[in-house]
């Protein structure tokens, strides 16, 4: 990007928040359009999970074929934000968003009319691969359109504010949807989507750096990889951890992993530098946001199956099981930046952590009756809601300018393989309906004990200031 986006001076061209005096028109809808952006995507990450008993219902199939209609999505998102970011920072953010949201509104509008559960989880996959674009490259037009990092901060809260409400009310939305329909947990992405990119047409192109050769061996290893990974912790549940197809499939994430490492090593257009992957701030926002995202996909995942399956709830009474959490979550993320201000950053990230991990350690309460569930979510969401912004505020902080797009890919890229292996780990645990319960607790307890171990490492990692 040009100089003015790395630059850290204030300017004409951006303010603090939405709707403050002196506010530039084209600051004013940059966020506004990364806020929708991002709040659609997230959305549509849960938005499906309160939904699944009623969609395998509708097309049938097991555990397997649902599980594969949540990490459909996860999964691309997570593949191909790594490249997403690199394509950010060449052609421009303004670009990049826009393409990124006429995909995912199209393939949205495909799963809604989806035939089938094979139909449907293709376009899941697509709808992925739109929403691995919108992400980078919302992250990057705000730190285009907000230069000064305090500015910028505040900015960045508004925008993550979007990402919890939008990660909170799927599954409200998606079990009051279900009531009508399950395809329209699908369709109601549709306005957002055109109004996102309604505001979009208000702001300014963004500047492009030079072309460069895409990283095809790169990112074909990452999905590889990814993938890989994530069929081998879904099939296992099906077929046990012995089986040939899932020993194959280890075999190629392991493969395809080492061949990805070599790629970004040696290649001449490596779209994720091994340098940016060394730096501390790098390596630790990744684990951290990894973790957040084990615990808070997957908790999502095991109570909309365990509230309607072992404790009888309708889609709607289990949408509605989340709403406290889903307010709260709400009003915690600006919070984050008030925090980060005074204390440091690393004060509403452990925080957050700490407070995550105890929610998932009290969910393993035996027999809970539904209403004590539903006050055990909130620190869980809350506690997600005070880490991210904080996390993503002090990697961009960090981070070159030119190589905002890229580390924000990373980091995003890491939080939604931790969601997708969450649904596939945890998905095998409980496979077995026998064993249900046992499979639930187990899970939350490995979710709460990586985020413990993050959480340490936010305090015992020393960081390098800019």
């Amino acid at each position: 990007m040009s100089s003015s986006v790395a630059s850290d001076k204030p300017s004409a061209s951006a303010d603090t928040a939405i709707g403050q005096p002196g506010i530039a028109n084209g600051a004013r809808w940059a966020l506004a359009a990364a806020l929708l952006g991002f709040f659609v995507m997230t959305l549509d990450a849960l938005i499906v999970n309160v939904a699944l008993p009623e969609i395998g219902r509708g097309f049938g199939g097991g555990m397997t074929g649902l599980q594969w209609v949540v990490d459909g999505y996860t999964l691309m998102f997570a593949a191909l934000l790594l490249s997403a970011g690199s394509v950010t920072d060449r052609i421009g953010a303004r670009q990049a968003f826009g393409a990124g949201l006429v995909v995912f509104t199209a393939a949205s509008a495909a799963c809604g009319f989806a035939p089938n559960l094979g139909v449907l989880v293709g376009a899941r996959l697509v709808q992925g691969a739109g929403a691995a674009v919108i992400v980078p490259a919302s992250l990057a037009l705000i730190r285009e359109a907000f230069p000064d990092p305090a500015r910028r901060a505040r900015a960045i809260s508004v925008w993550a504010m979007g990402g919890s409400v939008g990660a909170a009310a799927g599954p409200v939305l998606g079990g009051v949807l279900s009531e009508l329909s399950w395809r329209m947990i699908f369709f109601v992405n549709l306005p957002v989507g055109v109004l996102a990119l309604f505001l979009l047409t208000r702001t300014a192109r963004s500047p492009r750096q030079a072309d460069a050769p895409f990283d095809w061996t790169g990112q074909i290893a990452a999905v590889a990889a990814m993938g890989g990974l994530t069929y081998a912790a879904i099939e296992t549940g099906a077929v046990g951890l012995g089986a040939p197809r899932v020993l194959l499939a280890l075999a190629v994430a392991v493969v395809a992993g080492a061949v990805f490492v070599v790629a970004q090593a040696r290649g001449r257009n490596p779209m994720v530098p091994l340098e940016l992957l060394r730096a501390r701030t790098m390596a630790l926002s990744a684990t951290i946001g990894f973790a957040l995202n084990v615990g808070f996909y997957g908790m999502i995942f095991l109570l909309g199956l365990y509230l309607q399956q072992e404790q009888g709830l309708s889609p709607m009474a289990t949408g509605l099981a989340f709403l406290p959490m889903t307010l709260l979550t709400a009003f915690v993320s600006p919070t984050a930046a008030r925090l980060a201000a005074r204390f440091g950053p690393r004060m509403p990230i452990v925080t957050g952590q700490l407070f995550m991990a105890a929610g998932l350690v009290a969910l393993c309460v035996p027999s809970a009756p539904a209403w004590l569930l539903v006050l055990l979510m909130i620190p869980v969401g809350t506690g997600g809601g005070l880490a991210v912004p904080a996390v993503t505020s002090l990697l961009l902080d960090r981070v070159p300018g030119e190589r905002a797009g890229t580390a924000s890919g990373v980091l995003n890229a890491s939080r939604q393989l931790g969601g997708a292996l969450s649904v596939a780990v945890f998905g095998a645990l409980v496979s077995n309906h026998a064993h249900f319960l046992h499979g639930l607790r187990t899970s939350l307890l490995i979710a709460s004990l990586l985020v413990v171990l993050t959480a340490v490492a936010s305090v015992l990692v020393k960081e390098k200031t800019s």
